[in-house]
């Protein structure tokens, strides 16, 4: 790991005398009137993703000092050093392999014993997809977080590959409306629980398969390890709960970055296993792709670096996800986890107090919902939120729609396609007082003074957008898109010089849960902060 930090490379002094004297002030709008060329230059094809960062607030030389920095960092190392095994996750002593589940046969760390867990998870997932044999209709999956989050972003996504008799459920919530609602149509003679737990020791996912297992026994459940499978590292705690099928996998697998491994054994059962391997595939491409492309040219990485310039010199603090896609409307959720809870830190590798602001907060909604959501605060609110486009070129509604249907979601498609352009255009250009006053807006108030009226019709645009364009949502592409957004947090995060791969401020929370619930029950409230303990006697009485 390199001994500078990014504040004490003298590229980040540059940085911040370049932002005060030019990037603070940069209209884009003024850009794209000075280069004419600005579109071709600042967007780029990586494998299966089309890059347009044309509409970003940075120049040429803002970019140039981003690469010296990342350079004077030690990037490349950095990345090599985490695809050739080496334990970057320090503060837990563990490799960061998360690229060596998608890597084919060869020279890969672990390859062998990737490749045998992947074979026998594709052939289990294989004979659960035989409905006539398996008599499977419905297969419920209960986890939490990256053991949830992944698989059900996919299986969604991919949703037009996906096997058309078997139906995928996911149950991740503590909460019991959450199982009790997945339960309520289904048969248990018909169904199989996948467990989905490194450890088999995660609160909500054992208190959600205890409950499972207990409604499938008293609706006449004969085989609990027929019907319940698990993906975990803990055999011995699935054997005591009945379960004889398990599928392990290994302690450099982050549960963020695992729907590559046994844990999206969902994503198989819906796919299938000639899908799952595209899925992984695409995921490789985009590996080789940051692996080996020189930094000026790779996407991660300029993205990574986009997202460091926008957080510690524009001071921008989150970045709004619009996926124009139906699939992808889980997609903000999972890059939720995956950037927030890898680049949420206040501490740098060796534990010293960050000066600078690392994870933005990203949140979002799928396109055109969101546009009649929260877009109104990306127009015209008193943030300045950079927003990232994600579009695919070509539908792909499923072999069942054809004739009319067919040519009428086309179209809708077509308005989709615009809907996006033309938010991103909106964004950009704003819309001038002058021009605002000359208009007619027809549901505007016929008495209201037209100057007043004008201001509140002005857009100050030049506010900040990327797109990233996709020809179709398949497996292949929807894996590289998972992958690129992978890399570009590794990126942030060792240019930040922290830790992305553990995640300390989870536990905490679980700790105090296991200590407060039997508190819940004896209402022993001493040492509590006077809150907790007056919440908890409003919850007791």
């Amino acid at each position: 790991m390199p001994a500078t930090r990014c504040d004490q490379s003298p590229v980040w002094a540059a940085l911040q005398a370049h932002f005060q004297a030019q990037g603070a002030a940069f209209d884009v709008r003024q850009a794209f009137a000075q280069e004419p060329h600005r579109f071709e230059q600042w967007s780029l094809q990586a494998p299966e993703v089309f890059a347009d960062l044309s509409k970003n607030r940075i120049d040429a030389q803002a970019m140039a000092l981003l690469l010296d920095l990342a350079r004077d960092l030690g990037l490349e190392s950095q990345r090599d050093a985490m695809l050739r095994g080496e334990a970057i996750n320090v503060t837990e002593g563990r490799a960061v392999l998360h690229t060596a589940l998608r890597a084919p046969v060869g020279e890969w760390p672990f390859n062998d014993q990737v490749h045998a867990a992947l074979e026998r998870m594709l052939a289990f997932a294989e004979s659960v997809r035989d409905v006539e044999r398996s008599g499977f209709s419905d297969v419920v999956h209960i986890g939490i977080g990256g053991s949830d989050l992944g698989p059900a972003m996919v299986v969604q996504a991919l949703h037009s590959v996906a096997h058309p008799r078997l139906k995928l459920h996911f149950v991740s919530n503590v909460d019991g409306h959450d199982l009790a609602a997945v339960l309520r149509d289904l048969d248990p003679a018909r169904t199989l629980f996948v467990i989905a737990s490194k450890t088999f020791t995660t609160q909500e996912t054992l208190a959600n398969a205890e409950a499972a297992k207990a409604w499938f026994l008293a609706q006449g459940g004969m085989d609990v390890a027929r019907h319940f499978v698990a993906t975990s590292s803990n055999t011995e705690a699935a054997a005591a709960f009945g379960i004889q099928t398990t599928f392990g996998f290994w302690d450099w697998v982050g549960g963020r970055y695992s729907l590559w491994s046994v844990i999206g054994l969902p994503i198989a059962i819906a796919i299938g296993p000639k899908h799952f391997k595209a899925l992984l595939a695409g995921a490789h491409a985009m590996d080789e792709h940051f692996a080996r492309t020189p930094l000026e040219g790779n996407l991660p990485v300029l993205l990574g670096l986009l997202d460091v310039w926008y957080r510690n010199f524009h001071g921008f603090a989150s970045r709004s996800i619009a996926p124009y896609h139906q699939g992808l409307r889980r997609l903000p959720a999972y890059q939720q986890q995956l950037e927030m809870e890898s680049n949420g830190k206040q501490v740098d590798r060796v534990g010293e107090s960050l000066p600078y602001s690392t994870s933005p907060v990203v949140w979002g909604e799928a396109g055109t919902n969101g546009q009649h959501a929260y877009f109104q605060m990306l127009h015209q609110g008193t943030d300045v939120i950079p927003v990232e486009f994600i579009a695919v070129k070509t539908p792909d509604f499923g072999a069942h729609v054809e004739g009319a249907l067919a040519e009428r979601l086309h179209d809708q498609h077509r308005k989709l396609l615009a809907n996006c352009l033309a938010q991103s255009q909106a964004l950009l250009q704003g819309k001038r007082f002058e021009d605002a006053l000359a208009e007619q807006a027809p549901t505007a108030s016929k008495t209201l003074d037209a100057a007043i009226l004008a201001r509140h019709r002005t857009f100050a645009g030049n506010r900040p957008s990327t797109t990233l364009l996709l020809e179709c949502l398949s497996p292949r592409s929807l894996g590289a898109l998972i992958a690129l957004y992978e890399h570009r947090v590794f990126v942030s995060g060792a240019v930040w010089g922290i830790n992305s791969f553990d995640q300390w401020g989870v536990e905490l929370g679980k700790a105090l849960c296991n200590s407060l619930l039997p508190r819940l029950d004896s209402g022993d409230v001493q040492g509590l902060d006077g809150s907790t303990a007056g919440l908890m006697g409003r919850l007791r009485t």
